[in-house]
């Protein structure tokens, strides 16, 4: 006899090993497919859609079901992926020391005196989100004030870009070497080696306890918020192997989002690429570091930054070596991919690229979906660079809603007129670029109906997307990213990967803040989406299944 049960409750257990796939049959409700604009139901069998129908359809399934979901009226929709991630420190931030509103520099140290004092003497203060940007005076505290706050321990505390960070003593004498790497200041953030040598000493300290709370903690909060696929954005220069393979093996063990981990390594031999594959790795990409971020003035510009006339960013990577990596994860069958954020660092990964085509040729390098992080100061040049070399843009919306706009950070670093163009997700869909949408949390926080909200409404008007395009993008372009076509998306044979929401009315969101309230035309099969205008809330999600299994419900 089938069970009944809504969205908020847990549903059937998993069945035994060995066991016939079980089937679930959800009716009552929306169901987000091209299959068809009015769906109101869905089977599931195992791990895969098996249909997607109408309600009166539904009557046939009920006797074969082993569960049967009442919606009550709810949405259900692809599972969103976000398409870059840092697990660990997302973890770390929910539970941790969170900077994110302190309000200058003296609110900083209340914030980190309060929380070292619940710490052993030793233990290392890790903080995260501190922007100097919506200060009165823009200069954080000096290191020896810092000491003070931390109470003597270690302490290392990143910028909300994570390029760079604030440092004690205690940290800085636990590698001497430190003070002679580019990017040291002896009184102030870190940035560039200095900040990468840090960095790995502080995440080092943390032990297996920790970091398997934090990313347990990560993973729940993404099952939470509807999130079925997270691309692991990891590497020698961010976290450690131990820390993604830890992150692979809790994602198989726990009901959690499926985890693509990306390992960001710069190889120039084949069998390199192939090594980092057998990782579990999906590819030698993610934070591969080609410059570094605007906000720590580390992106690499072409002119000068506005607000500090002596910068123009860090170089990491050259276009020779961009050329050999991408040469030899193509020869071995591997995704490449880049961290460029500055106009000079994007056109020196697609020099290299076109370096790595005419060496190995460029159906090949098209075939592997090479993918670019961020790529925020783009040109119409560039643009159809990218559409021409089949590369992914992986882009985080979230990142002009913070800092967009005439008077947003943006517009500090660069000037009003070089910030209004950055972000251009219309022209990369014009050139039928494909886009997947992440987060980069915890730089911002995983919210992927935010992230629809602020593609919807980037603060240029010329660079706004549809909010249907936006949620294909942070669905179905999650899993394209990957090379795969065949998910985020609920058709028959599909990955049964989906979520439930608790929504109001359902509209058609056009780029220009149109909303369109009637009835969806069934000849142009376009179902509808919440709305997401300003204002209005999100979502609430209900249940989170990855691969037919439960990982999430409000309940």
């Amino acid at each position: 006899m089938s069970r009944r049960t809504t969205p908020e409750e847990p549903g059937s257990p998993a069945p035994e090993p060995g066991a016939p796939p079980r089937t679930v049959l959800l009716r009552g409700g929306t169901v987000h497919t091209p299959a068809d604009p009015f769906a109101t139901a869905m089977v599931v069998r195992g791990d895969t859609v098996a249909w997607v129908g109408a309600e009166g359809a539904a009557d046939s399934f009920t006797e074969i079901a082993d569960e049967v979901v009442d919606l009550r009226g709810a949405l259900v929709t692809p599972a969103f992926v976000d398409a870059h991630v840092h697990a660990t420190a997302t973890g770390l931030a929910l539970t941790g020391l969170d900077l994110s509103g302190a309000r200058d520099a003296e609110d900083l140290l209340r914030r980190v005196r309060e929380h070292a004092h619940r710490l052993p003497a030793d233990e290392v203060v890790l903080g995260h989100g501190w922007d100097t940007a919506g200060w009165s005076d823009p200069r954080p505290p000096g290191r020896d004030r810092l000491d003070e706050a931390a109470g003597g321990r270690p302490a290392y505390l990143t910028r909300v870009d994570v390029h760079s960070a604030l440092v004690s003593t205690a940290l800085v004498d636990r590698l001497p070497g430190v003070t002679g790497q580019p990017g040291f200041d002896a009184d102030g953030p870190l940035t560039d080696a200095a900040h990468h040598a840090v960095r790995r000493a502080a995440h080092g300290s943390i032990g297996p306890t920790v970091r398997r709370a934090a990313q347990r903690a990560a993973l729940r909060h993404a099952a939470e918020l509807g999130i079925g696929g997270l691309h692991e954005c990891a590497g020698p220069e961010i976290s450690s192997v131990e820390d993604l393979t830890d992150l692979f093996r809790l994602a198989a063990e726990d009901p959690a989002p499926r985890v693509h981990g990306y390992w960001a390594e710069a190889v120039t031999e084949p069998d390199a690429a192939v090594a980092i594959r057998e990782l579990g790795a999906a590819g030698a990409a993610g934070d591969l570091f080609v410059d570094g971020s605007l906000g720590s003035h580390t992106a690499l510009l072409e002119a000068p930054y506005e607000d500090a006339p002596h910068r123009h960013g860090t170089a990491h990577l050259d276009v020779a070596a961009v050329a050999d990596h991408v040469t030899a994860c193509t020869l071995a069958g591997v995704q490449a991919g880049f961290h460029a954020i500055g106009d000079v660092a994007v056109a020196t990964v697609l020099e290299g690229v076109r370096t790595a085509a005419g060496r190995v040729g460029v159906d090949r390098v098209r075939a592997l979906r090479h993918r670019v992080e961020h790529a925020e100061m783009l040109t119409a040049d560039t643009v159809a660079a990218f559409a021409d070399l089949a590369l992914t843009a992986s882009v985080q919306p979230a990142f002009d809603a913070a800092w967009g706009g005439p008077d947003g950070m943006y517009a500090t670093r660069l000037g009003r007129e070089r910030a209004a163009g950055l972000n251009p997700f219309a022209a990369l869909l014009r050139a039928g670029v494909p886009l997947a949408l992440g987060s980069d949390a915890p730089v911002t926080p995983l919210d992927p109906w935010g992230a629809l909200r602020a593609a919807a409404h980037h603060r240029n008007p010329a660079h706004r997307i549809s909010v249907r395009a936006a949620f294909a993008a942070h669905t179905r372009g999650g899993w394209r990213a990957l090379g795969r076509d065949d998910g985020g998306v609920l058709v028959p044979g599909a990955p049964a990967d989906y979520a439930v929401w608790r929504v109001g009315e359902l509209v058609v969101q056009a780029p220009d803040d149109r909303v369109a309230r009637w009835s969806t035309d069934p000849r142009s099969a376009t179902p509808g989406l919440p709305d997401l205008s300003p204002g209005e809330p999100s979502p609430v999600c209900l249940r989170t299944v990855v691969a037919g299994r439960v990982i999430h419900t409000a309940g």
